[in-house]
């Protein structure tokens, strides 16, 4: 037996979500021993849709370019496996910052300063709409922005001093910038593409020749 075959002899499916309407504790009780990923919305049990390799890339570029450039003594990025706590929910964030210092055994956080998503054609309206409106309502969240994941485009929400603007302001171009003022932090976003490029330079020298 290989180890893929063992693997999946063993494995546990997933549990039955508790029922409806499900409270914060006991959603992150039940998703602790899951194999798949969940959110919970509105008291609701929500699986998360596998992404592209695109979207894994720009997400990585993402955090990988904040981690780089942010003080670790005030800032901590933060993945997709780490949740945050929403007015209807939770959720997990393509890319989080955080506050530096938090307890390390949490399981979500309840105070992000900046949240990313990757667009994904089946989350234009989740990305867009329902998270960019549930996000703007954390009291801490002083920016939220959606990448797109084929091209050097970004569309931004940044918290002014008279708060959330209705729309967002769409930022394109390699040579172009996000700029997150509460991070004192500027993402270019040819910095994010060349992430990408890498990662398709490295499958081409991979390709077997003829």
């Amino acid at each position: 037996m290989n180890v893929i075959d063992r693997e999946r002899r063993f494995r546990v499916p997933d549990l039955p979500p508790p029922p409806a309407p499900v409270e914060q504790a006991a959603f992150l009780r039940w998703v602790q021993q899951q194999e798949g990923r969940y959110e919970l919305v509105e008291g609701r049990v929500v699986m998360m849709t596998g992404v592209s390799r695109n979207h894994a890339n720009v997400a990585l570029g993402i955090a990988a370019f904040l981690r780089s450039a942010l003080d670790r003594t005030v800032f901590q990025v933060v993945s997709a496996d780490f949740g945050v706590q929403t007015p209807a929910g939770i959720r997990y964030p393509d890319v989080m910052v955080d506050p530096a210092g938090r307890d390390g055994s949490e399981l979500t956080t309840d105070a992000p300063i900046f949240i990313a998503e990757v667009l994904s054609p089946s989350s234009i309206a989740i990305d867009m709409v329902e998270k960019a409106a549930e996000y703007r309502q954390i009291e801490s969240l002083t920016a939220y922005a959606v990448f797109a994941q084929d091209e050097p485009r970004v569309w931004a929400w940044i918290k002014g001093e008279n708060g959330w603007p209705g729309n967002p302001a769409m930022i394109e171009g390699p040579d172009a910038a996000l700029e997150i003022p509460a991070l004192r932090a500027s993402v270019p976003l040819r910095a994010i593409s060349e992430v990408r490029s890498t990662q398709r330079l490295k499958m081409n020298r991979r390709l077997p020749t003829e």
